[in-house]
């Protein structure tokens, strides 16, 4: 299996009699899920993407990324949640977080619509200027504020520098199969479509057009994505937790969390993983946090972090718990060179590579971590390549199903989402939302 689970570090605070009680709960959460019986099962469409996806628009995803590769210095990705997250960060981990300054013959690629600064849309424009650029925006609906407003403007944009005819063969989306603001006016501009499917909610989507398009335009072999995904699909099946990683992590995070441990630190010691880190957060805050259950997802990149959240970690409020994603192998070695006058003392390190010392520090903080009283899932992950990136976002998804279902919540849905939506729309006087408005602005004033 590509990713290969380690829990002894977890033994002295929740024992194996513990978690072997949590199979009952588990083998029920597979029922759940893979009969379709449980909640959200409206929204299980992911499970069987691996295999079960329209393979005529998985050919034209890859038709439309080399024509973004072959006439784009820059593609725009409008979106926010999991409309961007997960393609940015398959980027980053497969390429680099560097891989703007150094595409290799394909796209700068941007992400816009994430947020609602004048700053960085206005600084975006600027770093689109004298080069050539298409825009895919992906929305299910085409109303959601932040990528609306984004898209608003390169719309614009786009038409007044390469005219309407231009523009309509640069501007790519991702939306609804039939419904929607986005849809409409994509068939009535002529924009070229992928669909969003009804069945897979955002933060599950980035296996489908939503984060393949500009993962394809990067550069990435996405049939090797999607091969990983296949293997994880095949092989996370079995119900008994002791022979299926996937399921033995959502049998330990529940363990701990019915311990006290109510807050799950995501670490890597790759500044690569950063934005995998940003994607699993929401796949499991939106996943697990309802009715005032779930546990907290946190993340952090070691050693860097170390030296900013390592005191509390070590000796602050014994609510944590860490999972470390650990690859066997970088993507290329360095090894540390002998400096005649050892100035800075590290000659005994001559000879040694930096992964190696990586790894030292990996084994001396959870050590260290323990022995402070915060407990350590470890994944072993065996490459930084396509295929086992694909098995690691199936196995995050799958292990988030399982763990909702275990909580006993909805995994599927966010209804808390919306709450922030209806006081901004309030106060900005949206239509329909007068009502609400003058209470909102006196609670301000308050």
């Amino acid at each position: 299996m590509a990713v290969r689970i380690d829990t002894r570090y977890t033994e002295r605070f929740v024992t194996k009699e513990q978690v072997s009680a949590m199979q009952p709960r588990i083998a029920s959460a597979h029922e759940q899920l893979h009969s379709g019986t449980g909640l959200g099962n409206d929204f299980i469409g992911w499970l069987n993407l691996p295999t079960d996806y329209d393979k005529e628009e998985f050919a034209r995803i890859k038709q439309a990324a080399a024509k973004i590769r072959s006439d784009s210095d820059v593609l725009v990705v409008i979106g926010i949640g999991g409309s961007y997250l997960g393609a940015r960060a398959a980027i980053e981990y497969l390429k680099s977080p560097n891989y703007n300054l150094a595409t290799n013959g394909g796209p700068q690629i941007f992400f816009s619509g994430c947020n609602i600064s004048s700053d960085a849309l206005n600084e975006l424009f600027m770093l689109c200027e004298g080069k050539r650029v298409s825009v895919n925006m992906i929305s299910k609906s085409g109303t959601t504020t932040e990528p609306a407003i984004a898209f608003r403007a390169f719309k614009k944009y786009m038409e007044e520098r390469y005219g309407k005819d231009g523009a309509r063969e640069r501007i790519y989306c991702t939306t609804d199969r039939a419904k929607g603001t986005l849809k409409a006016l994509a068939t009535t501009e002529g924009y070229e479509t992928f669909v969003v499917p009804d069945n897979v909610g955002g933060r599950f989507s980035v296996l489908t057009a939503v984060g393949l398009l500009p993962i394809a335009a990067a550069g990435v072999d996405i049939d090797k994505l999607m091969e990983g995904a296949r293997l994880a699909q095949n092989e996370l099946c079995d119900t008994d937790i002791e022979k299926n990683p996937c399921y033995k992590y959502a049998a330990v995070r529940n363990a701990l969390y019915e311990a006290g441990f109510s807050t799950e630190l995501l670490v890597s010691y790759e500044p690569a993983f950063q934005m995998m880190n940003e994607w699993w957060k929401q796949l499991y805050g939106e996943s697990e946090g309802k009715d005032t259950k779930g546990i907290f997802p946190a993340s952090a990149i070691f050693s860097t972090d170390l030296h900013s959240l390592g005191q509390y970690i070590q000796d602050g409020a014994r609510i944590l718990f860490e999972t470390v994603c650990v690859f066997d192998q970088p993507k290329q070695q360095r090894v540390i060179e002998d400096d005649p006058a050892n100035v800075d003392g590290l000659n005994f390190l001559t000879g040694m590579t930096m992964d190696e010392v990586n790894k030292k520090a990996f084994a001396g903080t959870v050590l260290a971590h323990v022995d402070g009283g915060v407990p350590n899932i470890a994944l072993n992950i065996d490459t930084w390549s396509e295929s086992d990136l694909g098995y690691l976002i199936y196995f995050f998804e799958k292990a988030c199903a399982i763990s909702g279902y275990v909580l006993g919540v909805n995994p599927f849905n966010q209804p808390g989402v919306e709450a922030y939506k209806k006081n901004m729309f309030a106060l900005l006087g949206k239509p329909g939302y007068e009502s609400q408005k003058a209470e909102l602005e006196a609670r301000l004033a308050e």
